[in-house]
């Protein structure tokens, strides 16, 4: 089933086009994060699919969860969860307090103490947001998001401010969600995150669709040569760029009589690489029409 399906999508301010014709499906329950640098037109299509942006004037197709987001109504809202990059307002007020407030608008939300367990901030439940530090009010928005139980949860640039640890224990909770049959729609400058949560991918840049794979396989990660090397007797390195890097390692391994290689590597293209590789193009000729 498909949760969100977008059908030459276009919105422009002026002579520039945010979103420029995308096509893509996101089925249902999967983890799907979308990647590209700043003023790509990744935000601009998040929110068109929130209901917060309105396309261009009959421009293109959009559903989600079976409705126009454009056309949102209570039932619909109730079955969508958001978390905007940066909220305001809520300085006076306890993480509790204002969970507990969100959670009445919802039909079937989550237990507050529950989400607050959840998000990590057991200590800090009582406490003025204002109080809070950076990682910790950015809890409190992953809170109000997954709040109301949704069907489908936007997260826009989530895991911002977290240290390493929250960062891993948010992946376990947004794995979660994803086991209760959460649709999740990940916007994120941290490849890691997105290698580590995402079923698939898409690379969004002038706000074109470049790419669209499994992380493993975006941009042919996964037949790209690798680069095997591993180290001589004397200790010098030496590296070879294969497309059968399988074959490299058990010719090496007949060579050393079954034992361990020294120093032994073998390095394909990363997420990063591939991503940068994608993008470059862009970026380079944005820099020419600024200039």
């Amino acid at each position: 089933m498909t949760a969100i399906s977008m059908r030459r999508l276009r919105k422009t301010y002026g002579e520039k086009k945010a979103v420029d014709g995308i096509d893509l499906d996101i089925e249902t329950g999967e983890i799907f994060a979308i990647l590209g640098p700043n003023g790509a037109g990744k935000t601009t299509t998040v929110e068109i699919l929130e209901g917060f942006r309105a396309r261009d004037k009959g421009q293109g197709e959009v559903a989600v969860l079976g409705q126009d987001p454009a056309r949102p109504d209570r039932a619909w809202r109730n079955r969508i969860g958001i978390v905007l990059q940066t909220t305001s307002g809520l300085d006076l007020l306890t993480p509790r307090e204002i969970l507990t407030s969100t959670a009445k608008a919802y039909s079937t939300p989550r237990s507050v103490d529950d989400v607050i367990t959840a998000v990590g901030l057991e200590e800090k439940a009582d406490q003025r947001i204002a109080g809070l530090s950076g990682g910790q009010r950015r809890r409190v928005d992953v809170g109000l998001g997954i709040i109301g139980r949704p069907e489908l949860l936007f997260l826009d640039e989530p895991t911002t401010g977290f240290d390493p640890q929250a960062r891993r224990d948010f992946w376990e909770l947004i794995r979660s969600l994803k086991d209760e049959g959460t649709t999740i729609v990940l916007t994120t400058h941290y490849l890691d995150e997105a290698e580590a949560l995402a079923d698939r991918v898409g690379v969004i840049a002038a706000g074109r669709l470049l790419a669209l794979d499994t992380p493993a396989g975006l941009g042919g990660r996964e037949s790209a040569e690798a680069v095997v090397s591993w180290e001589d007797e004397a200790g010098t390195r030496h590296t070879v760029t294969t497309a059968t890097p399988t074959a490299e390692v058990s010719r090496l391994a007949a060579l050393h009589d079954g034992r361990e290689v020294p120093g032994l590597q073998v390095i394909r293209p990363s997420l990063e690489d591939v991503y940068l590789s994608l993008i470059a193009p862009h970026i380079v000729a944005e820099t020419e029409a600024s200039s």
